[in-house]
C-alpha cells in the first residue's frame, strides 16, 4: 500500500469525509479546515495531518453534543428509509 501523501486536494478530502468537494470548499473557506493555496491559479491542498486533525475535533465535538443532549427513549424516531415502502402512480 503506498504512503498517504502530505497533502491532498480538496477532492480527495471530499471522498476521505464521504462528501462533496463544495463542502470540502466551504470547510476551508471558513476556516474549520486549514488549507494553503498554491501555484498561479491558487489550486487548495489541505495536508494530511490537518485533516486527520479535524476528524478528530469533529469526534469531540459530536462527543460534546452527545453528552449535552441525551438520547431519550420517549423521543419520537425517523422511519427507516425503505424504498420498498414507496408507491408510484
Amino acid at each position: 500500500m503506498p504512503p498517504t501523501p502530505r497533502f491532498l486536494t480538496l477532492a480527495d478530502v471530499a471522498e476521505v469525509l464521504s462528501t462533496s468537494s463544495a463542502q470540502v470548499y466551504a470547510l476551508v473557506r471558513r476556516g474549520d479546515l486549514p488549507a494553503i493555496r498554491i501555484g498561479g491559479r491558487g489550486q487548495w491542498r489541505v495536508e494530511s495531518s490537518q485533516l486527520e486533525a479535524y476528524i478528530a475535533r469533529m469526534y469531540d465535538d459530536t462527543k460534546a453534543y452527545v453528552d449535552a443532549h441525551p438520547f431519550s427513549d420517549s423521543e419520537p424516531q425517523a422511519a427507516p428509509s425503505d424504498s420498498s415502502d414507496v408507491t408510484v402512480d
